[in-house]
């Protein structure tokens, strides 16, 4: 089975989340072979990253995002990238290890790293593009 794209774009704004969340749950619909329990999980961690952007993306209000879905057989594969400023933190977040208890923040990488087969972050000239994988038995 070739895979099936899906493609959105939008600001780094709370109001554009609810197309991204929109956009998974079409997929999801359109592919019943899709476990539910990989379909949750791989939304958590798509939602994690992109409220990232969201909340820590620079400038703020003029980040602008791309995000691409690819449903094949037995994977979800997904590409976020954004127009933000360069993501310092990826090398000490790399480790992917869960705050302490008391930690206000910092559990959104490593949540979406627990769900998540891959997950990898690079800078691509001006953007930040976050690839995410999450597979199922088919």
């Amino acid at each position: 089975m070739t895979g099936e794209h899906y493609d959105i774009e939008g600001l780094a704004v709370p109001r554009d989340m609810e197309q991204l969340h929109d956009l998974l749950e079409q997929a999801s619909t359109e592919h019943p072979h899709i476990p539910a329990s990989d379909v949750m999980m791989f939304e958590t961690a798509v939602m994690e990253l992109a409220n990232n952007v969201v909340e820590h993306g620079r400038p703020v209000g003029q980040v602008a995002w791309r995000f691409s879905l690819e449903v094949s057989a037995d994977a979800l594969t997904a590409r976020l990238a954004d127009s933000g400023e360069e993501y310092a933190g990826w090398d000490a977040a790399a480790s992917h290890d869960m705050p302490g208890e008391m930690a206000e923040s910092g559990r959104g990488l490593p949540l979406a790293s627990a769900v998540l087969d891959e997950l990898d972050y690079r800078r691509d000239g001006a953007s930040n593009v976050w690839t995410m994988v999450r597979r199922w038995q088919a």
